[in-house]
């Protein structure tokens, strides 16, 4: 259950964060100049022929796609000098054709490791290896049906606007037929885990649909009420207010890792169930979260994964997700603790965690050691929020 006495708390961490670090702050249209940039050196990796990302894995490679089209809907002008929206529908059509057989397994520290295997594609739409991104995994295809709902989002009309929002339809089936014995929805299809980050992607998909569907806004509202409900009274939310990565077999909290992952996208969930229901309490139980996560997860200010410096293809990306949807919280529930602490570590990362090439390393307060599509992702989920708030 959620306690809100942390709020109070990170205001007080204001100054401090303002101070972290870096002496001077950049301006809006510095940081969005640095996005530029450093969405230019994402798109080295990317991979026209298969849609994906190199040097980064499937679920991966949606996160990577989130994080341009969230900058295509906060500076169009760029979006289109960039050619986001191509990039959006060939990512659409080319990612589905390619056939990827995915194991995931958890780690001694908890650490989800997921392996990859591209395999010759196919042309043929049956042969397809994740066909509309459905697999085993209802964390994966959670992360392609939000790739898939701010892909619409960004309004180019005519290139596959309706097929990507139908195409978040059919995977929020799919992750519907998941049910665990717990409540809420499993891990996989073949695991039977009960883990926080699947079932925060539900309630995001389902309450972001119910913002986009008005026809069936009512039956997508349904669900993500419902999740929320389940969610906040599962055991996952411990006493710290921080988020814990699953359920034991008898449905306790197992005390595993607080990724800052699994303390970011319920934020953006309850976002968008606050925008559906019109319940402005939920921003504030997602601000007690938020408060928890940056007061206990950062270091000097800065935001910290525990597996760090060694994260691994999956753990590289959790920072941003978190601050990805920390920046979702901040435009609909201001508060200045938050803005300065989303500054604070986009100006740390540029300033300390960049090679001459723009590309970005996984260790935001640095040095600099090297980057792959899913740390340099990461750390442009922090530029485009910076960019957005400044």
């Amino acid at each position: 259950m959620v306690s809100s006495s942390l709020v109070g708390s990170l205001a007080s961490r204001a100054v401090f964060l303002m101070s972290s670090h870096i002496s001077s702050r950049a301006d809006q249209a510095t940081y969005a100049s640095h996005t530029v940039d450093g969405l230019k050196a994402l798109q080295t990796w990317y991979n026209r022929e298969t849609g994906l990302w190199d040097t980064t894995g499937w679920w991966n490679s949606a996160n990577c796609l989130t994080v341009l089209a969230d900058f295509a809907i906060a500076d169009p002008a760029a979006s289109d000098s960039l050619m986001i929206p191509e990039i959006i529908q060939n990512t659409y059509d080319q990612a589905q054709k390619t056939p990827v057989q995915a194991t995931k397994v958890l780690g001694i520290s908890g650490l989800p490791v997921s392996t990859y295997t591209r395999i010759s594609k196919r042309s043929e739409i049956e042969k397809r290896g994740f066909d509309n991104f459905l697999n085993d995994y209802y964390d994966d295809e959670g992360w392609w049906a939000l790739a898939m709902i701010h892909s619409y989002d960004v309004g180019v009309k005519g290139i596959g606007d309706q097929q990507y929002l139908q195409a978040a339809v059919d995977i929020f089936e799919d992750m519907k037929k998941g049910n665990s014995t717990c409540g809420g929805i499993f891990w996989s299809k073949v695991t039977p885990y009960t883990n926080a980050i699947a079932n925060e992607l539900y309630l995001s998909v389902a309450a972001s649909l119910a913002n986009r569907i008005p026809d069936r806004k009512d039956y997508f509202l349904d669900t993500a009420k419902t999740q929320w409900t389940w969610f906040k009274n599962s055991g996952l939310i411990n006493g710290d207010n921080l988020i814990n990565d699953g359920l034991t077999d008898d449905c306790k909290n197992n005390g595993m890792q607080t990724w800052t992952y699994n303390q970011g996208v319920i934020l953006g969930g309850l976002v968008e169930l606050s925008t559906a229901t019109g319940d402005k309490s939920l921003l504030t139980q997602a601000q007690t979260i938020a408060s928890a996560a940056i007061t206990k997860l950062s270091k000097d200010g800065i935001l910290f994964e525990g597996c760090e410096p060694d994260c691994g293809s999956d753990g590289s990306q959790f920072k941003g997700i978190f601050m990805r949807n920390l920046h979702y919280l901040q435009k609909a529930a201001p508060m200045e603790a938050v803005k300065n602490f989303l500054l604070t570590n986009a100006d740390t990362i540029w300033a300390k965690n960049r090679n001459n090439q723009n590309q970005l390393g996984g260790t935001w307060e640095g040095p600099y050691t090297n980057a792959t599509a899913g740390t340099q992702s990461s750390a442009l989920d922090v530029l485009v929020a910076a960019a957005a708030v400044a």
